[in-house]
């Protein structure tokens, strides 16, 4: 079992999981963080940290299509070990529904 970052997280982007993670598994994205299933412990400190609760076991029902979109941007953005400020609106983003399609494939740009 890993963790799952999963779309309650796009165009947020925060970070209150990041720093907490003992194994530096988290990815960034230009507008959305990923968990790399390979490297994540399953230690579960990310997800209550979480103030979008994007975060899931990927054994629950909601991280299902989330688990295989991970692990492919893990291997494509660059490593986040630190907190960062979160998106510039993502207040205003969070708790949104539907926000697969704005999903950007692109990594972070530092």
């Amino acid at each position: 079992m890993a963790y799952v970052v999963t779309e309650n997280c796009i165009k947020c982007k925060y970070t209150d999981c990041v720093a907490v993670c003992p194994v530096d598994c988290f990815y960034e994205g230009e507008n959305f963080l990923v968990i790399n299933p390979d490297e994540c412990i399953d230690c579960g400190v990310c997800q209550p940290e979480c103030p979008a609760e994007a975060i899931f076991p990927d054994s629950e029902p909601q991280a299902k299509d989330w688990a295989e979109l991970n692990g492919t941007y893990a291997k494509e953005w660059p490593n986040i070990t630190k907190q960062i400020a979160p998106a510039p609106d993502a207040d205003a983003w969070k708790g949104k529904p539907d926000k697969k399609p704005a999903l950007s494939p692109n990594p972070a740009k530092r």
